[in-house]
């Protein structure tokens, strides 16, 4: 062997491996050195040099192969199937977000992730009538509407009065509805909207609600087809929207997304005037709820 050959060898021998793979190497050391024998059910066998698990009690437990676990903790370039990955995740005790981030290190989509929680808790509800006389709204990435107050109302409409499953701005957007009617640049909206769904799509495709609601847009529209069909993605943002309100006027509204969260799911959407006429015309949206009207 030449000396240049010996010495590309070497280098790429050396060659860092993928950043996640590290990452899941180390991930994956610390939380089996946490756990104790009595934890998972097994029994003391005399001394241990290292706190926790051994690597062959990881693999008895998630029935995998010593190597093969031993070649996962040492970061190898090695294919993972989503199966083994549910067996080790429960092996190591992992709770919600370990889990996520064990999956999201290997790179896999994970066959049954935690489902974003539709409640809103009181204090979220308080902020949002706060907020008058401002429209405001809690929106899941899925464009669910969980909770808004009366001023969004009286802009899209009496929400409480439609089934829950159509409660979803999406649904809205693209079926006959008081939001359709009053979006202005509707056309260019649910364009951006369905790139949007798209793109949290590819972090919750394997949850049955989000394909319920999109085998019911594919089926209910051919706009929405159609725009699904361009594969646009785009992460959500802030913006411009206007709002032709009837017996208020032309509302052009600047929508600010508040997290709820460590990840961008559920979200507080603020809409405010983006100028003083509008200002103005806010004022004459409602001051309660539809729902409340009765009582």
């Amino acid at each position: 062997m030449s000396l240049t050959t010996a010495t590309s060898t070497v280098a790429a021998a050396k060659a860092p491996a993928d950043p996640r793979r590290n990452e899941l190497a180390a991930f994956l050391r610390s939380r089996r050195e946490r756990i104790t024998p009595e934890q998972v059910g097994l029994p003391m066998t005399g001394r241990r040099r290292t706190p926790g698990l051994r690597r062959e009690e990881v693999a008895q437990l998630a029935a995998v192969g010593v190597t093969w676990y031993t070649w996962l903790e040492q970061g190898r370039e090695i294919q993972v199937s989503v199966q083994v990955l549910d067996a080790v995740a429960r092996a190591l005790l992992l709770d919600a977000s370990e889990r996520a981030h064990l999956f999201a290190l290997a790179g896999a989509e994970d066959p049954t992730p935690v489902v974003e929680c539709p409640t809103v808790s009181p204090g979220v509800r308080m902020t949002l009538e706060q907020m008058a006389p401002y429209p405001a709204a809690v929106i899941n990435s899925r464009y669910d509407v969980l909770a808004h107050n009366a001023q969004y109302a009286g802009i899209v409409g009496d929400l409480e009065a439609l089934p829950p499953e159509d409660r979803n701005l999406m649904w809205l957007a693209f079926t006959p509805s008081r939001f359709h009617e009053v979006l202005v640049d509707h056309e260019e909206e649910r364009h951006v909207m369905v790139a949007r769904f798209r793109s949290g799509m590819g972090e919750h495709g394997a949850e049955p609600a989000w394909r319920t609601l999109l085998c019911r847009l594919r089926k209910a529209s051919p706009a929405f087809d159609a725009a699904w069909q361009r594969h646009d993605v785009l992460r959500p943002g802030n913006g411009l929207k206007r709002f032709l309100v009837p017996e208020v006027g032309l509302l052009r509204l600047d929508y600010t997304s508040f997290w709820l969260g460590p990840t961008q799911g559920s979200r507080m959407i603020v809409y405010t005037p983006r100028d003083e006429e509008t200002r103005a015309l806010v004022a004459r949206l409602p001051t309660r709820l539809p729902s409340a009207e009765g009582r």
